[in-house]
């Protein structure tokens, strides 16, 4: 096998196009087989097979930059650059990274989890190039989903203005994770139709090149000639208009086109735009007929493309979709919005019930908050539906259009936790501090199912400004639903277990911690005090003040950072009132970034767990003292 000769990408330099073409199959089995084992970003990394051989085969990388935009495709990345080897430890803990991780290889040259960021790196990197006077090439491959995100039109305007020597690699599928939207998608499309652009483009420009230029006038009327060929072949030249060179469309599964673009990339001075057509899920029936699917994947058998997934509770995703729907058939008010992720923020549905009144606003998660903003201030109910680790993309627009203006939005957030394989990129643990903080919102977490459905009713029939329900990633407990949803008090908390020894306030799964560290305590003759602070702010200032008078020991655990977040605001709550008779202790993720693995991995390394729990409670009561006989007083 031609693949087992490759441990570095010098090795590809010795095969034909042939072989390369070879090569392409055996990596296409390869990842079919070992990702039908680990799971993981199967589709994306199937269509670019070829174009990274070819990148590879042609540039010298790390001394020519390669940077992937998100990075879920650099699978074949890693290949070509000595960590085939590992990719049974793939999305493992301790194991290979999903994404590109610049701590695996020098090869990884940039990291990223969320879109949109490659052109600006790779500006950055050609600026710093320039600078310090040497030669290397900088190319940045982007999908077309991600470029339909704000960053990467900032970027590309500012890489037509600069005008610096670099390669634009455009992979266009016609996918992100889930179809792509917009006019940019639609415009891809005709460009995709123009295929013999390009080629009339250059036959004019010899044409022309033979002409003699008697006189500044012919000249200038030969170049105005050869620049309106773009408007009568191509519907729109975006790229052109922004000061890139445009090459394309070539097919992103022929080697021998791809070598002759980037060949003639090469040649031509300023930034230049490669754009590649690919499949994405190239080469495996299922994958391709259902690339939406197969994004990310658990494991699932080759032969018939059947996921394998443990049966079990409904996903916490899934409950949210339902309670959408159910309220929004009783009030027409309810529009739901999503940066690109219908499925996986559990909205699909809703926009087949409702096809009016769902919108995918593409990649674009600024846009999507100042939307919502503009929606409600109209009288409407959006419900903003977002990954936490997204959710961060928008950050101003939260406060400057939303809380700032106290308006009526519902962000149902997804991810909310640690979210194991996908790694650090996309653990929900940032949101209570960056919101917390923002005057009016107020913010909420579920213990199950139930509580999910009334906080969604709660959430809809809230009229004071905007207000978040932050969910996991992770089932739920299986409880038996109640047929109709109930509001909830509006700061209230939850008494679950009565306990004199000490108290635990927790939310979310940490519940199941929390209860399972009483059980463990409960055997030590200890009853603690379990606590359900389902809401996060505002604070049940009447049970806090219980809680220091009745306990005196507080322990509070949360499965986000323990900088800002819940715990942090126990702390504020209790200083800014005096009272000092009170311990507590707060549990949660440490000021690090945590790597991917199993949730229950991330949860043993950072002390979430029922035993690190239940130790620190012991750590917290006061020790018996002994007499001098020995015995326990």
């Amino acid at each position: 096998m031609l693949l087992e000769q490759i441990t570095k990408p010098e090795d590809l330099k010795k095969f034909t196009t042939q072989e390369l073409e070879q090569l392409a199959a055996e990596i296409r089995s390869f990842l079919i087989e070992k990702l039908s084992e680990t799971g993981g970003h199967l589709a994306p990394n199937l269509g670019v097979v070829e174009l990274t051989v070819v990148l590879h085969y042609l540039y010298n990388s790390p001394q020519d930059k390669f940077v992937f935009d998100v990075g879920h495709q650099s699978y074949v990345h890693k290949m070509l650059t000595g960590r085939m080897d590992k990719f049974d430890t793939l999305r493992k803990y301790k194991g290979l990274c999903g994404f590109v991780k610049r701590s695996e290889s020098e090869h990884d040259v940039w990291e990223a989890g969320h879109s949109s960021t490659s052109l600006s790196a790779a500006m950055g990197m050609a600026l710093a190039r320039d600078l310090k006077g040497e030669t290397n090439k900088v190319v940045a491959i982007i999908g077309d989903g991600a470029l339909t995100g704000g960053m990467a039109l900032e970027a590309l305007n500012h890489i037509g203005h600069e005008k610096r020597n670099m390669v634009v690699v455009l992979n266009d599928n016609e996918m992100s994770i889930a179809p792509n939207v917009g006019a940019i998608h639609n415009y891809l499309g005709k460009m995709r139709s123009a295929k013999n652009y390009q080629k009339v483009k250059d036959e004019v420009h010899q044409l022309l090149s033979k002409i003699p230029a008697i006189g500044g006038k012919i000249t200038k009327t030969a170049e105005w000639l050869k620049d309106s060929l773009k408007y009568m072949v191509v519907s729109g030249v975006l790229f052109e208009e922004l000061g890139l060179t445009y090459l394309g469309p070539v097919d992103g599964h022929d080697i021998g086109k791809l070598m002759e673009a980037f060949q003639q990339a090469d040649k031509v001075g300023g930034p230049v735009l490669v754009h590649v057509l690919s499949t994405k899920g190239k080469g495996y029936a299922p994958a391709e007929s259902d690339s939406h699917k197969w994004h990310g994947i658990t494991p699932y058998k080759i032969e018939s493309g059947q996921v394998l997934k443990a049966v079990g509770p409904p996903m916490y995703t899934e409950v949210f979709g339902n309670a959408l729907i159910e309220l929004a058939e009783q009030d027409e008010r309810i529009v739901a919005v999503t940066p690109a992720m219908p499925g996986g923020s559990g909205i699909i549905k809703f926009g087949e019930r409702f096809p009016g009144r769902m919108f995918d606003v593409g990649i674009a998660e600024q846009h999507a908050a100042t939307l919502c903003a503009a929606l409600a201030v109209e009288g409407l109910k959006p419900v903003f539906a977002v990954y936490s680790t997204f959710l961060q993309r928008a950050y101003d627009q939260v406060v400057h259009d939303i809380c700032r203006q106290n308006l009526n939005v519902v962000f149902a957030i997804d991810r909310a936790g640690f979210v194991g394989p996908d790694g650090e990129t996309h653990h929900g643990v940032f949101d209570v501090p960056f919101l917390r903080h923002i005057p009016n919102i107020v913010i909420m977490m579920p213990k199950d199912e139930n509580e999910m459905r009334d906080m969604m009713k709660t959430a809809l029939a809230y009229n004071d400004g905007p207000i978040a329900v932050r969910y996991p990633r992770v089932t739920g407990r299986g409880v038996a639903l109640n047929p109709e949803m109930q509001t909830i008090p509006i700061g209230s908390w939850e008494e679950l277990q009565s306990g004199e020894s000490a108290a635990i306030v927790t939310l979310g799964p940490m519940i199941e911690v929390a209860e399972e560290a009483a059980a463990l305590l409960k055997r030590e003759g200890l009853s603690v005090r379990l606590v359900n602070a389902r809401f996060i702010k505002p604070l049940d200032e009447e049970m806090l003040m219980r809680l220091a008078s009745e306990n005196g020991r507080i322990l509070v655990l949360e499965e986000g950072a323990v900088s800002g977040g819940l715990g942090s605001a126990v702390l504020e709550f209790y200083a800014e009132r005096g009272v000092q008779d009170v311990q507590v202790k707060c549990i949660g993720i440490p000021d690090r970034f945590i790597e991917h693995g199993s949730i229950q991995e991330q949860r043993a390394e950072t002390g979430l767990t029922s035993e690190a729990v239940a130790s620190e409670i012991m750590r917290m009561l006061p020790r018996p003292r002994k007499s001098a006989s020995g015995s326990r007083l």
